[in-house]
């Protein structure tokens, strides 16, 4: 399986914008992307604008498919806008699970 977590800074007033697009990125991922166990994204409860973003996969493939599909190209441009520093706003980490 790959697993990744992504952490995400969200530039001041940008945080709704971002949440009703991870929702949608969120929802068409679990809904079109059988090879997609989780794509879950959650809010900091004490740091506003940090967001974390964790996301696994049944294999290299199934992430190579979410990486590609047209949703993700057309969602993932506005996210990265949403971010603080744009695309230096997120930290991603790729893991293996052991589970």
């Amino acid at each position: 399986m790959k697993v990744f977590f992504a952490l995400l800074k969200v530039k001041t007033g940008r945080e709704q914008e971002f949440e009703r697009l991870q929702r949608e990125l969120s929802r068409l991922t679990h809904d079109g992307e059988p090879g997609t166990i989780v794509y879950d994204v959650v809010r900091h409860n004490e740091q506003p604008g940090k967001y974390a973003v964790y996301a696994r996969f049944k294999d290299e493939a199934a992430f190579q498919q979410h990486q590609t599909s047209t949703f993700h190209d057309r969602l993932v441009p506005p996210i990265v806008d949403c971010l603080d520093g744009g695309a230096a706003g997120m930290e991603l980490t790729f893991y293996e699970w052991v589970g």
